[in-house]
């Protein structure tokens, strides 16, 4: 996955689909459909770039982001754990529930910024 800001990645079959596309404009992805059981190594693979890639800011546009399980919350979370000091994911729009599971399961989360707009 090292290519990712080149490349869109989706599971290409049927079912949930989770397409990732890099952002315009700075370090990031935009990401589209659903991030359950079917679409967890896309995902897991995203954040693992984000991690590597050393940026002080990654964001994650989820704004087409249906469904995001509550594996898929922890490893948003885990990913941001893995962060260095100072470095954060900005998490823009993402599906409400995504929020509220943060917020109950990993509160104070400070490498994890959501941004509703």
């Amino acid at each position: 996955m090292g290519s990712s800001h080149r490349t869109s990645y989706g599971t290409g079959g049927p079912g949930p689909s989770l397409t990732v596309r890099p952002l315009e404009g700075c370090r990031g992805i935009r990401a589209a459909g659903e991030i359950g059981l079917a679409t967890h190594p896309i995902w897991e693979g995203v954040l693992e770039q984000a991690v590597r890639e050393g940026e002080d800011v990654y964001y994650l546009e989820l704004s087409e982001v249906t469904f995001v399980d509550v594996a898929g919350a922890g490893a948003l979370a885990a990913a941001a754990g893995r962060l260095g000091d100072g470095r954060r994911l900005v998490v823009r729009r993402p599906p409400p529930a995504l929020r509220r599971v943060l917020e109950t399961f990993w509160p104070g989360l400070r490498a994890v910024e959501v941004s509703m707009s």
